[in-house]
């Protein structure tokens, strides 16, 4: 017979007890919030003995602050609360749209900011690439204080990160922006995507892209910025046709991951299809750049 594995739970009384309670029950140790994530581990094989810290419930970690200058958002706020918080702010429409479309309604209730960002082995999420393209700060806290790190960086340390920190806020910078998220589930709903593309793009004189930040998710094991298409959509009109063929020109970019849902090549032959449907989206948005009529009436 296995031997059974040992389960707790913590329920930290503050972000410092919970600090504290990550160092003194390592390596076992896990923080958890909204568990959308953790409840399945069994399901995923992962076995073993586990020692569970709750910050679910520390208020600090609830918040979302809408400042001048930049959104503060609390790591334990949840999709369905950020997606309405995020209602009718400019220039953050991708991060709206993420945390209103991902997963499902029931997921979206529970599971929060800090848990899509943290959780490694989830290549699918979707606030992971609209916060790539919106420029996201992670806040994190540990024994020697606080630590702001760009997400590109955080992603790539967070396997040894969430041994010794704690995720407490993510800082989304405001700024003259316009931005879209688009996925592709293979069913409308109860899903994750087999892709993910989000987009932030800052026009100048006569609408051509001054700047532009792409972000792909759930192609391969981890999201990141397609710097390729970035440098080559500068200057460009945002045509959604052209920046799609572009894309086309550039899907060797990424190794599309096989998965049960759908097997490495198709994860990349669709993306410049989605980049198209990004820049669409581009051109609805109030002050957004003049995307060719024909495109609109598409």
């Amino acid at each position: 017979m296995e031997p059974v594995s040992k389960r707790s739970i913590y329920l930290a009384r503050s972000i410092d007890d919970a600090i504290s309670a990550l160092s003194n029950q390592q390596p076992v140790a896990e923080v958890l919030a909204g568990a959308t994530w953790i409840m399945r581990a069994d399901l995923r094989e992962e076995s073993g003995d586990r020692h569970y810290i709750s910050i679910g419930g520390l208020a600090d970690l609830r918040r979302i602050d809408v400042l001048p200058d930049a959104v503060s958002i609390g790591a334990c706020v949840t999709h369905a609360e950020l997606a309405r918080a995020l209602i009718g702010i400019p220039g953050l429409n991708a991060l709206a749209v993420a945390a209103a479309k991902s997963a499902n309604p029931a997921v979206r209730n529970v599971a929060t900011v800090g848990g899509n960002i943290c959780t490694t082995g989830f290549a699918a999420a979707d606030l992971v690439p609209a916060l790539l393209c919106l420029g996201g700060i992670v806040e994190c806290r540990h024994d020697g204080g606080t630590e702001r790190i760009d997400l590109a960086a955080f992603l790539a340390r967070r396997e040894s990160l969430r041994r010794t920190a704690i995720v407490t806020r993510i800082i989304v910078p405001r700024a003259e922006r316009i931005s879209a998220h688009v996925r592709l589930p293979l069913r409308k709903s109860g899903d994750y995507p087999v892709a993910i593309v989000s987009v932030s793009v800052a026009t100048g004189n006569g609408a051509a892209i001054e700047d532009a930040i792409v972000a792909v998710g759930s192609v391969e094991a981890n999201a990141r910025r397609w710097t390729g298409l970035e440098q080559a959509i500068r200057g460009q009109r945002p045509e959604p046709a052209k920046i799609a063929d572009l894309a086309t020109t550039r899907i060797g970019d990424f190794s599309g991951r096989d998965g049960v849902d759908a097997p490495g090549w198709y994860r990349t032959q669709v993306l410049p299809a989605l980049v198209g449907r990004a820049f669409e989206s581009l051109h609805f948005q109030h002050g957004g750049p003049d995307v060719a009529t024909s495109q609109h009436q598409r």
